[in-house]
Formats: structure tokens, sequence, C-alpha cells
């Protein structure tokens, strides 16, 4: 049987990598945190710090801002975690499209990480944000990146034993059941 896989999805501050990290906590002491946030200003740098802040001892962090399946694999090659968790799919997708990759070289991409979830030997969550629940981007690069993201979320979910939605701080499953760890 393949490790379990959770997909957290939700609206920004909504309490996603919260929930996802007590899951991860819950599920061993040895915890890999894969990053895909670039932090190239003040703002985004201490987002970051916070979240670090927030994460406390207990993990090992690779930063992975194109690659965080591959980035994985090579911590993992030298050292063992129990558990790991992707943050977030959301920046990992705008970091694809910034570097100018085509929707369908992206959606490749997304079914080579989708593929890697499912083979995963160690339990693993992904974050990501809900692209579906607002309006229509008034610019075509906000429209591609929602339409994007919609699409990677889709095969993720497919890969992943269970989707948990996730809004002020309250899980709801689309998929499987909500973890026991997070209630």
């Amino acid at each position: 049987m393949n490790a379990p896989s959770v997909l957290f999805v939700g609206g920004v501050r909504s309490g996603k990598s919260a929930l996802a990290q007590r899951w991860a906590e819950a599920r061993s002491f040895s915890r890999l945190y894969v990053a895909t946030c670039r932090a190239q200003d003040a703002e985004m740098a201490a987002r970051v710090a916070l979240h670090q802040k927030q994460r406390g001892h207990g993990w090992h962090c690779v930063e992975a801002p194109l690659d965080p399946a591959g980035a994985a694999e090579s911590f993992l090659a030298g050292q063992d975690a129990g558990v790991l968790l992707l943050d977030c799919v959301s920046l990992w997708v705008a970091n694809l499209l910034e570097c100018g990759l085509e929707q369908a070289a992206l959606l490749e991409s997304a079914e080579r990480l989708a593929q890697w979830v499912r083979d995963a030997p160690r339990p693993v969550a992904l974050v990501s944000g809900e692209s579906g629940l607002g309006m229509v981007p008034l610019s075509a690069v906000g429209r591609n990146f929602q339409d994007a993201l919609g699409l990677v979320n889709q095969r993720l979910a497919a890969a992943c034993s269970a989707v948990v939605f996730v809004s002020c701080g309250l899980p709801l499953a689309l998929k499987g059941c909500v973890p026991e760890e997070i209630c």
C-alpha cells in the first residue's frame, strides 16, 4: 500500500499550511520541509521567517523553487525523513511560469510531481492555493497563472489519497477523510 498523501488547498491565510504542518508533525519526528518560495523582497522574506518560526525544531528544510521532487530526492539520498511537506504548489507554478515555461511543459512537470507523490515511500503533504474561487483576473498573466494552477491542482488531487479544503482554519474533506491529526 502506498504511503498516505494529502493535498491541502485553500485561499490566502486560510490555515492550510498550519494544518499540513500539524499533519506532518503527528506522523514523524523526522520531517522534511520542501520550500518553493523565492524571497525576492522584504515582505516575502518576512513571510518566510514567520513560516520558519512556526515550524520550530525537528524540521529539515530544502529550498526548491523549480524542482521540489528532485530536491527532496537529493536530500533523501543523504538523510532520511519520515514525512515530507511541500509548501507551496502555487509558488512553484508561479516560479515555472516566470521562467517562461509554457503550459504544456508545466503540466508535464506537474504530472512528474504527481507520479512522485504516488510512488513516495513515506507520507507526503502538499499545500496549494485554490484558484477557482475568486474572480477572473484582469490580466492575461493572471489568467494564465490561475488556469495553470487549477490544472496542476487537479493532477495533484488525483494523485493524493486525500484532499482537504481549508477555510477559516477549518478542514473539509474533498477526497478521502479529514485526517484525525488535524481535527
